[in-house]
């Protein structure tokens, strides 16, 4: 399961948002409040041990493929990296900052929890060595997302590239259909799908546990980007343009002619509501056997679809020749480009010792992502990355999309909002709006997170 690079299979994020009270100095009495106690605020200063200790909300099979990764660099630098992975990592953190019970470096999933985390005072500034490390080997875009006010703090990691529409090209083929080149045209391609077949074109899954509505935000996520432009979706993440504004609700409707119908979804599973009791990942296996013809989902979901049995019974392939493959979905004006939304962690250090600068500057390097990229699963935005090294046709092709400069690269909206708007109400939000609940009503709901 593709935790590291989706944060919302996991424990939803603990209160962490900054208040005026800590950002003046005062103390909170939250114990999930990262600038809580605020008296102790000074960063830790290590000592250079030979050890570097690292958390994040890397687990299972991921994290001993981290490890393994650096396996051979801590044995040439003489330097022990000792990894935790915590499932309740985003409510933790700010429990270990408020208590100064820190790790010398974490890996955050969110640039929103980064940034609260900054405020506290105990994340170190990146050194002029780090700083050019990452200038080297990142967009600006990605340097950006582990920087406060300009200044540089974390280093990115991982990646994953969202808004794929994963389909069976050999039932494309039967079909005598092609790969949607607008939005429009991928519409019309799931209404001609149901009239051929007489079954639901699309499946989905919201269920997602505490998490649940998340694969819905990165529906509207995609929409917004590339119905709105980039001047919309910024303005939209920073909380300038409203969940209750004209070019939101747009989005939503343009969702809603595939999600909202019942005549194109839930193939495999029921009506329009059975998205919400339809676990995300249980629908690589209607995807991988042909009853259902496309879905949405991020890269990560390769890993889903490989480990399932397709209509032959034979373990399922992702390749255009496969069972599987994925086309990104289309802009609705095809003239203008590339749009994707993504996601990806950063490395912030709480220690300054050599040891733990070291290692950080190394997890930043190309070298690192050439080493993690080719254990499997995983891809990463570092422009060092040579994309022959993933694992898969289409993780090689993610990572070209991110390398590729003609790209337009948003970070997922719901993962910059504040917590109380992009991992609650918009969440929520999303399931509500599944139920049945008017797209003004929704949008007006998750617009009030901003007052919690």
């Amino acid at each position: 399961m593709r935790l590291a690079l989706n944060r919302r299979v996991t424990i939803p994020l603990a209160v962490l948002a900054v208040t005026g009270l800590a950002l003046t100095g005062c103390s909170s009495s939250d114990p999930n409040d990262p600038n809580a106690g605020g008296a102790s605020t000074a960063a830790v200063v290590g000592t250079a041990d030979g050890v570097v200790n690292i958390t994040g909300t890397i687990v299972g099979d991921e994290a001993t493929k981290l490890q393994a990764s650096w396996a051979d660099w801590e044995k040439a630098n003489n330097i022990t990296i000792n990894y935790t992975g915590d499932k309740d990592f985003e409510k933790n953190i700010g429990i270990k900052v408020q208590g100064n019970d820190l790790p010398d470096l974490a890996i955050f999933p969110q640039p929103g929890l980064l940034d609260d985390t900054i405020k506290s005072g105990k994340v170190q500034k990146a050194t002029d060595s780090l700083t050019a490390i990452i200038k080297k080997n990142w967009s600006e875009d990605w340097a950006n997302y582990g920087a406060v006010d300009g200044t540089q703090y974390a280093a990115p990691l991982m990646a994953s590239v969202k808004g794929y529409i994963w389909y069976s090209p050999a039932k494309f083929a039967e079909w005598g259909v092609t790969v949607p080149k607008t939005y429009d045209d991928l519409v019309a391609l799931a209404k001609t799908i149901q009239q051929k077949t007489g079954q639901p074109s699309f499946c989905a899954g919201f269920n997602s546990g505490d998490a649940s509505g998340w694969p819905g935000t990165d529906w509207i996520e995609d929409l917004v980007l590339r119905q709105g432009g980039t001047d919309v979706y910024d303005s939209w993440v920073k909380g300038d343009t409203k969940f209750t504004d004209p070019a939101i609700k747009s989005a939503f409707d343009e969702v809603g002619k595939i999600l909202l119908d019942p005549t194109l979804v839930n193939a495999g599973y029921g009506d329009v509501k059975s998205i919400n009791s339809t676990a995300f990942g249980d629908v690589a296996t209607p995807v991988a056997n042909g009853t259902c013809a496309m879905t949405h989902q991020a890269s990560f979901f390769d890993g889903f679809i490989t480990g399932v049995k397709n209509a032959a019974g034979n373990t399922a392939t992702v390749a255009p020749d496969g069972d599987v493959w994925a086309f990104l979905t289309p802009p609705v004006d095809a003239s203008k480009g590339e749009a994707v939304t993504g996601g990806g962690e950063m490395v912030g250090a709480f220690s300054n010792d050599a040891d733990t600068q070291k290692v950080q500057e190394y997890l930043a390097s190309s070298d690192w992502a050439n080493s993690r990229v080719k254990l499997g699963g995983v891809i990463s935005a570092n422009k060092g990355l040579d994309p022959a090294n993933a694992s898969s046709d289409i993780l090689k092709a993610s990572i070209q999309i991110l390398q590729d400069p003609a790209t337009t690269f948003r970070f997922d909206a719901s993962d910059l909002m504040p917590k109380a708007v992009g991992s609650d109400s918009f969440w929520k939000g999303m399931v509500d709006w599944i139920d049945g609940k008017s797209t003004d009503d929704v949008l007006t709901e998750i617009q009030a997170g901003y007052t919690s």
